[in-house]
């Protein structure tokens, strides 16, 4: 299957072409099939690709009405009394994608699906791990962590986790027939969703996080939350193994941030520390894989594009 890169000019191009590509793919898909399931990302790099497809839907271009989504994360511990507080919180994935992109549809999606992380009490969380030490291990070579729930755990709260919250999206995705298309951003360090660096690839379908301290702070330091008292400590997410079954996968990076990441995950071997560079596996194995970046990220690329088109991979210069 083709793994093509798209070099754009800047954010607002970056948003047209990937938004362009993502509608005609619908229509084509929704010639020859009833529904159409979408993948989605938060982040600032997907919020000009909503707006894109919230205008193409409303004008008729395509039916929203035939399309379910499914995000990739939520957190865990976000501020609030009770589950519906911890939904509505500014902060949550819920709250976002209802502003950035569902809010904007003047014909709702079939349904919209974001993991159920705000219905876990992460105090509770906290305190059945520690009483339970029996029934997980961590997975992760770096400071953010996989939380595996062995089989049949004594702590029914873990138990619950392990069959409602992660088996119980994993599932809901697979009942819908799998995505169609998956929209995915890439951390600085090369992370997809939640799936932080040195998370191994083999068992991270849908994941229980324990966060990395730098996301904890880069969370404050943008001016998520007040205090890193206040930010979120785990959050659940799907991870490398699960984004990367989707029909298609288009990852959006914009920006000098991005450049370092953007880079590995295409010129060198598949690795942990960068879950990203899975992609590359995923394309070797059928999966239709596509980069849509700006010209920052496309110019170091672009010095390495007798590299890239040794590994099958295209690159189309918009810039």
């Amino acid at each position: 299957m083709p793994f093509n890169v798209y070099i754009t000019r800047d954010f607002n191009h970056m948003s047209e072409v990937a938004g362009e590509l993502i509608k005609e793919t619908i229509i084509r898909s929704l010639d020859t099939k009833k529904e159409f399931t979408l993948g989605l990302a938060t982040g600032n790099s997907p919020t000009g690709v909503y707006k894109h497809l919230a205008r193409a839907a409303n004008a008729g271009e395509f039916d929203s009405s035939r399309i379910r989504s499914f995000n990739l994360d939520e957190y865990v511990g976000l501020p609030g009394e009770n589950i519906q507080q911890r939904v509505i919180h500014p902060e949550s994935y819920c709250y976002f994608m209802i502003q950035e992109f569902f809010g904007l549809l003047t014909t709702k999606f079939i349904e919209t699906s974001v993991p159920y992380g705000c219905m876990i009490d992460q105090k509770k969380l906290i305190r059945e791990l520690e009483d339970h030490p029996d029934d997980w291990h961590e997975k992760g070579t770096d400071a953010g962590k996989s939380i595996v729930i062995k089989k049949n755990p004594a702590s029914e709260y873990l138990l619950w986790i392990q069959r409602e919250i992660l088996e119980g999206y994993a599932k809901k995705i697979k009942e819908a027939g799998g995505i169609d298309l998956q929209v995915i951003g890439v951390g600085g360090r090369g992370h997809v969703a939640f799936h932080e660096s040195g998370i191994p690839f083999a068992g991270s379908k849908v994941m229980l996080v324990r966060l990395d301290d730098d996301t904890i702070a880069n969370a404050v330091i943008d001016n998520h939350f007040s205090s890193e008292e206040e930010s979120p400590r785990y959050a659940v997410s799907m991870g490398a193994e699960q984004v990367y079954q989707a029909k298609s996968v288009m990852l959006l990076a914009n920006g000098e941030r991005k450049v370092k990441p953007v880079a590995e995950s295409l010129l060198d071997d598949s690795t942990p520390d960068v879950p990203i560079s899975y992609g590359q596996l995923y394309a070797k194995n059928g999966g239709n894989l596509i980069y849509v970046v700006d010209r920052i990220i496309g110019g170091e690329l672009l010095e390495h594009r007798n590299v890239l088109q040794q590994k099958g991979i295209t690159i189309k210069n918009l810039s």
